[in-house]
């Protein structure tokens, strides 16, 4: 009798890569020419990220610094929610947040396309903020991981736990 396969549909990131991109991003804005006397910085404040700088295109700037440092770490830009540029005295900021796991809406969107137009005998259950999906042949499995990628949706995805 054949065993079933398979894997998690998750939406993470490494927290140690994002605490890397963010030091880059404040050491680049340090030391850039263009950032010179506009008090721009990037850091940590609390669970979320705070940009500022005197204008809001230097803010804005500063957000395009650290999305390039994240994409270069391998962390999805979908991952990172970045608010809308706002005046608090005399400096802009961007208060952002690193979005985990996959919400029971979501997995249900998987979930239904896994349904509809994937392989026959592919099955999906929503365990928590995560999705496993299993089979009895791993090529439909392969084919589910192509199908979920292409389908392109607004959060990151990741593969794991293939067995």
């Amino acid at each position: 009798m054949a065993s079933e396969n398979s894997f998690d549909v998750v939406s993470k990131f490494d927290k140690q890569e994002v605490d890397n991109a963010l030091n880059q991003a404040a050491k680049e804005v340090r030391q850039r020419f263009d950032f010179k006397n506009t008090g721009a910085t990037i850091d940590w404040s609390g669970e979320f990220i705070e940009l500022e700088a005197s204008t809001e295109e230097r803010v804005k700037a500063v957000l395009d610094v650290f999305q390039s440092k994240l994409v270069r770490r391998g962390i999805s830009l979908k991952a990172f929610e970045a608010g809308e540029p706002r005046s608090s005295g005399k400096v802009w900021k961007i208060t952002g947040s690193m979005v985990e796991g996959i919400s029971t809406e979501n997995a249900k969107k998987i979930s239904k396309l896994v349904r509809d137009e994937g392989p026959k005998g592919v099955k999906a259950q929503i365990q928590g903020d995560e999705l496993r999906i299993s089979s009895k042949k791993r090529d439909d499995l392969q084919a589910v991981q192509k199908l979920i990628t292409d389908a392109d949706y607004d959060f990151a995805v990741q593969f794991t736990n293939y067995r």
